[in-house]
């Protein structure tokens, strides 16, 4: 055969790979990814269908629209409700626990919170996770009430730790270089500076740990009296 005859003769195309099946579940992965890597922001229905390589409007046969959307990528993010029965320490240590795998998953996914508020679709492991939290209270003597109130106190104390370890609310903590701005202008922030004279990491732990044991030791040390008088 000669140099030239690969070239010019004709060859059959190979075959083009099997196209997996469009599901709900690969919608949801897809978007996911997306979420991951770039934000919560950059995620619609048609950077989902980019990904997977397929029109958009192939994407509307399985969800609606982008509610539709972030709910089932929701539901894939948050995974299964934790199984707390085994867990030692009583009604605090489940909790302990819930939050701790709580934190873990919001840590995997950022934008899970900003995903989680509003008026919006919600599925069953989301469900499912509040009533993991709300059953380790159980035989507490708190009234239903309260052992939903309970829940609802950790799930704001963790968005909101969430929110300032992001350089939310509390910026300064976060960013190291506003830090020394504000320590350098005690005549406007004296009892910031002097609060922060007076932390040691070695005693205080992690100083960017943004309030985030100290707030969840005392919501259960107060649920603890409470508890107590019952």
């Amino acid at each position: 055969m000669a140099d030239t005859d690969l070239l010019w003769n004709q060859r059959a195309d190979p075959p083009k790979p099997a196209r997996l099946a469009l599901t709900v579940d690969r919608i949801a992965e897809a978007a996911l990814a997306l979420a991951d890597a770039e934000g919560i922001e950059s995620v619609s229905m048609q950077q989902a269908a980019a990904r997977l390589d397929v029109t958009k409007m192939a994407l509307y046969r399985h969800v609606a629209n982008k509610a539709q959307l972030l709910g089932v990528m929701t539901e894939l993010a948050i995974g299964p409700a934790p199984d707390l029965a085994g867990v030692r320490g009583g009604w605090r240590g489940r909790l302990v626990e819930w939050c701790r795998l709580m934190r873990e998953t919001w840590q995997r996914h950022p934008w899970l919170p900003t995903a989680t508020v509003g008026d919006r679709p919600t599925g069953p492991r989301e469900v499912a996770w509040t009533e993991s939290a709300v059953a380790a209270l159980e035989g507490t003597g708190l009234t239903g009430g309260e052992r939903m109130d309970a829940v609802f106190l950790l799930s704001g104390h963790l968005r909101n730790t969430h929110s300032q370890a992001s350089g939310g609310t509390q910026p300064w903590l976060a960013d190291r270089s506003l830090r020394p701005l504000v320590a350098g202008h005690p005549e406007l922030f004296p009892a910031l500076v002097k609060a922060a004279s007076e932390v040691d990491p070695g005693v205080d732990g992690d100083e960017f740990d943004h309030g985030w044991q100290f707030g969840l030791d005392r919501i259960l040390d107060g649920l603890a009296a409470v508890i107590k008088k019952r």
